[in-house]
């Protein structure tokens, strides 16, 4: 049981931080999950080195792991594998009293749909993780007052959320993520829902956060947010549109072209032999469900949208395979993108 304090809450204005030397540290960060039967890795051995004082963007698009990445992060779901330091605490191995103080005031969370309750003020909104905590009515109130007004919100403070803008909206959800003076403050998609006037003064004051001190990482398919950002982690693989020598690729029997959940960059044609494209089941069986030969093309839909790749290509056979860009394979293959699209193997089709 909590018990109810008066004590002060350290203040969380964009010129003063409690802890504004926050070293975080992400070393070979795989998750993984079940998908129609099958395994997904949207984050496979990933790594981060980030420090207090920076704004990151963690850029791609949607289905990409940005918010998957920002739950770990903030110790809402356990990886299968790898490791989260934030300065001398390992993130993922934390449990019961410990799990709850390192959510509690080590991160702060801007949702992308503001989760704010429409029933209460903005200041009644704000004060939710402070009354949580155990800080009593009145301390709390007085620590969301100074919160809504270090984001410009101190004229509406008894404003409901259906009184206010999208942009006023995030404002109060990110003095809600301060409540507690977090070193650490993620936010996903926060310009999602705003136009470009309530753009504007969300990204001043992220990144007057990140200036105080704290390290501020941003999930976002936005690239308005770009100049904003010390650091920027792509996510999703950007496309090849340059011309470029093809690459021919001569495989044994069994010997495997790429794997699935891997970036790619060429699609391939076959030259001769045949290539088989198998998926892994969550029982870490494999699914064979096509093959390629001769003549045929896979492998267009991670080059072309930045995706993934949804299966593992294998020589069934002494195979050779010539690995174009999106450019020089339309180029050599006329017809629109669907055309295109219709006439490869679609190996996302039983996904």
């Amino acid at each position: 049981m909590t018990t109810p304090t008066d004590a002060p809450v350290a203040p969380a204005s964009p010129g003063r931080l409690a802890d504004p030397h926050a070293a975080l540290e992400v070393r070979d960060l795989t998750i993984e999950y079940s998908s129609g039967g099958y395994i997904v890795r949207p984050i496979d051995h990933f790594e981060l080195d980030a420090r207090g004082g920076e704004l990151v963007l963690l850029l791609g698009a949607s289905g990409c792991g940005k918010t998957t990445l920002l739950s770990a992060l903030a110790a809402l779901l356990t990886p299968a594998r790898g490791s989260i330091h934030l300065d001398d605490t390992e993130i993922t191995g934390l449990k019961g009293k410990a799990l709850t103080q390192y959510r509690r005031r080590r991160v702060g969370i801007v949702f992308q749909a503001f989760n704010l309750l429409a029933s209460l003020t903005a200041s009644e909104n704000v004060q939710i993780p402070l009354r949580g905590a155990g800080v009593r009515p009145r301390a709390a109130r007085a620590r969301a007052l100074d919160l809504l007004d270090q984001v410009g919100l101190s004229d509406r403070v008894e404003h409901r959320p259906g009184d206010l803008s999208g942009g006023q909206q995030q404002r109060v959800a990110i003095a809600r993520a301060l409540a507690h003076d977090p070193p650490v403050l993620l936010a996903d998609e926060p310009t999602a829902h705003l136009d470009y006037l309530q753009v504007d003064g969300v990204i001043r004051l992220l990144r007057r956060l990140a200036d105080s001190g704290r390290l501020v990482i941003i999930a976002t398919h936005d690239d308005r947010l770009v100049p904003l950002a010390d650091r920027i982690v792509n996510l999703t693989p950007r496309r090849d549109t340059e011309s470029r020598p093809p690459e021919t690729v001569h495989l044994e029997p069994g010997e495997i072209l790429f794997r699935q959940g891997d970036s790619g960059e060429l699609i391939y044609v076959v030259e001769s032999g045949i290539i088989d494209l198998v998926r892994t089941r969550e029982d870490g069986t494999e699914e064979q469900f096509t093959s390629v030969e001769s003549g045929g093309y896979f492998g267009e839909l991670a080059p072309m949208f930045g995706l993934q790749r949804a299966a593992t290509a294998r020589a069934d056979a002494e195979t050779t395979v010539t690995g174009y860009t999106v450019r020089d394979f339309r180029s050599q293959h006329s017809g629109s993108i669907g055309q295109l699209l219709s006439g490869a193997v679609d190996v996302n089709e039983s996904v």
